[in-house]
């Protein structure tokens, strides 16, 4: 870095000013659907009002060429959800509800019975009658089912809606805490949020008869086909290049950390820029994104509607020329005693060595310093920008406590404000800003990818096709070695020691590959973790294996945890076939547009629903002749097999045209 850019980064922290981003982050909180709990959600008039707030706003500081992008989605207008009703003491009592992204139109209060149904299960309902009820329901979302499971459940037992209440998962801060989150369902299984504290009230009163008589008064409303908008204005630049900066602005609650602080740091990033008169290279984007939390009825992949759209349908150009998106997420909140930029691996190395030239101090912030964390996950925007053929990273926000406790709830709100967290978050990403500005190519490293997958291979059984392992191992780590020596060639011209015309090429060879590489190689489970292709097969394997030995030992109840793990049949031993089964058709069966960025990244699905069942009753009747399941799970051993040597050979293709690519680009 020579002495001008010295002096740049200089006058760019001293322009930060977190007072001003933190001012916006509360003035997006004037405007709401729901008068009582707040809610902005996707498509609703709240998210439209907010939008063309940040429009003017992005004028006002300065930014050209703003733009609003016109989305088509599924809208979500949530008004309003209360419950009274009258206890056997006289006592009356009134609730607020929080909601899900799903269609219930009381038209004011209405009278329903309510019942208490455990967790929600199949068997909750054993001799049930629920017809036209209200259904309280258990739920915890992180250790156990998503909520559209008990949902759907209780919609084919004929419930008029699930109540939920959560049971640890999420909103753990307080008693009083609702929750919210992507349905994943569809909207005619309708489904609100109540605290643990006002469920605590029903249950007590529930002691006393099987069921009781609620008035219930709710507006909640899903908008098919409506539109909503991405925001984005620029600094313009000098080259062609570009780089994006984004967060988005739909929310739930208040939405003060989630995300009105990422999306006011992004332009207080913008402001501090503008104001000490920096002249990028590259064109720098600020979009305001639309629909994160959710946006599309009925499908696995409901959020990030509005990112996905962005580079798949409405900027498709922008891949090849974006170099990198900055995504924001949580920014204003210490959540652990570290830092970190997550990141795709390809960008690992480039943050990495940005990390250890940092001339601003973490531990001032962060006691134990900052990282850099692989690969990206499914939680925020920056997992469909990476996709779609852009490098991406986001601030670490998902591993901590947070999530478990403020997060989607009426707690996240300013009482929980960092400041000093704020202002490095400001420091820290307007100077990888500038330094992404610097380069000469785009630092694109597929050496960390090529390892990374090297080390997740696995052998499973002793009878996986060892020779397309072996063959596999050998082109990876050809493709590391030839990865390494090509970005020591990006290396060399970010030095400033290439040529103009070939760095060009350099570069556009790069950012193909990298796209080819996320579409070859990123696929999720079930779980909506990020895995490479063969890594569901190989983890069905292990304890595929694991069930047959157990039944081999007559040891019924160990195959049967074993089975719970494979892909999503844990869904079976809890929920009718019925309800198993329409969320795995759902994906492995529906149109790609209504799957988003979750389309074609699972591949395969072992269905042990009959197993699981004929296996769960021979436990409970203490039958040991488990001869029939066993066969059948040996048979179904056999089949993950087959995928996971597919999966190898495929995976053998892929590096061997990545490897090509990057002779090619050597050759530049």
């Amino acid at each position: 870095m020579n002495e001008k850019e010295k002096e740049q980064e200089k006058k760019y922290l001293e322009a930060v000013d977190v007072s001003y981003s933190y001012g916006l982050a509360k003035s997006m909180e004037r405007i709401k659907s729901n008068p009582a709990l707040g809610f902005r959600t996707a498509g609703s008039r709240a998210e439209f009002e907010t939008g063309e707030m940040l429009r003017q706003e992005m004028e006002r500081i300065g930014l050209k060429d703003i733009h609003k992008d016109r989305l088509c989605l599924d809208g979500w207008e949530f008004e309003k959800a209360v419950l009274r009703f009258q206890d056997a003491d006289g006592r009356n009592h009134v609730f607020q509800l929080g909601a899900y992204q799903t269609q219930f139109l009381t038209g004011g209060f209405q009278k329903f019975p309510l019942v208490y149904v455990g967790r929600g299960g199949a068997q909750d309902y054993a001799g049930r009658d629920v017809r036209g009820c209200l259904v309280l329901v258990d739920i915890n979302q992180r250790d156990e089912w998503w909520i559209n499971f008990p949902v759907y459940q209780a919609h084919l037992k004929g419930a008029a809606a699930v109540i939920a209440v959560q049971d640890n998962g999420y909103g753990e801060i307080d008693g009083e805490a609702l929750n919210a989150q992507d349905i994943a369902g569809p909207k005619d299984a309708p489904a609100f949020s109540i605290s643990q504290k006002d469920a605590a009230v029903l249950k007590e009163a529930l002691q006393k008869e099987e069921r009781l008589t609620v008035e219930f008064d709710a507006s909640s409303r899903i908008l098919e086909q409506t539109e909503s908008y991405n925001i984005w204005g620029t600094i313009p630049g000098r080259e062609e290049d570009m780089i994006l900066l984004s967060a988005h602005y739909d929310s739930y609650y208040d939405g003060f950390q989630d995300d009105n602080c990422a999306v006011a740091m992004m332009l207080g990033i913008a402001r501090a820029l503008l104001e000490t008169g920096y002249r990028p290279r590259k064109t720098l984007v600020f979009c305001a994104m639309a629909a994160e939390e959710w946006g599309i009825v009925n499908s696995k992949y409901d959020w990030s509607t509005g990112a996905w759209q962005q580079v798949f349908k409405l900027r498709p150009d922008w891949p090849g020329k974006v170099i990198a998106d900055l995504n924001f997420e949580l920014p204003a909140y210490a959540h652990n005693a570290w830092d970190a930029i997550r990141s795709t691996y390809e960008y690992e190395d480039f943050l990495k060595e940005f990390v250890e030239k940092l001339s601003v101090d973490p531990t001032n912030v962060y006691p134990q310093g900052l990282r850099v964390h692989c690969p990206i996950e499914t939680w925020s925007d920056d997992f469909s920008m990476a996709i779609s053929g852009i490098p991406s990273m986001v601030n670490e926000f998902s591993s901590a406590g947070f999530m478990e406790t403020h997060y989607h709830s009426q707690f996240d709100r300013d009482e929980f404000y960092d400041e000093a967290a704020y202002r490095f978050h400001h420091e820290l990403y307007g100077l990888l800003l500038m330094a992404l500005d610097r380069v000469n190519v785009a630092p694109v490293n597929l050496e960390r990818t090529f390892r990374a997958l090297r080390e997740s291979v696995r052998p499973v059984t002793g009878r996986e096709d060892e020779n397309a392992l072996k063959t596999l191992m050998e082109k990876l780590e050809e493709g590391e070695r030839l990865a390494r020596e090509v970005y020591e060639a990006v290396r060399t011209a970010n030095a400033g020691n290439g040529e103009p015309e070939r760095d060009r090429r350099l570069q556009s060879q790069l950012l193909y590959l990298f796209k080819k590489a996320q579409g070859y190689f990123v696929r999720l489970n079930w779980h909506d973790e990020v895995l490479f292709p063969h890594e569901a097969s190989q983890t069905n394997l292990r304890y595929l294996g694991e069930a047959v030995r157990q039944l081999e030992d007559k040891n019924v109840r160990g195959a049967l945890e074993a089975l719970y793990q494979v892909d999503n049949n844990k869904y079976a031993f809890q929920f009718d076939d019925q309800v198993y089964r329409y969320f795995t058709e759902y994906v492995m069966n529906q149109e790609k547009e209504r799957l988003q960025w979750g389309a074609g990244r699972i591949v395969h699905h072992l269905d042990l629903s009959k197993q699981i069942r004929s296996l769960m009753e021979k436990e409970r009747t203490r039958n040991t002749g488990v001869e029939p399941e066993l066969e059948a799970l040996k048979a179904m051993e056999c089949q993950a097999l087959g995928c996971f040597d597919d999966d190898i050979r495929y995976m053998i293709q892929a590096v061997d045209t990545l490897t090509e690519g990057l002779r090619k680009a050597k050759e530049e």
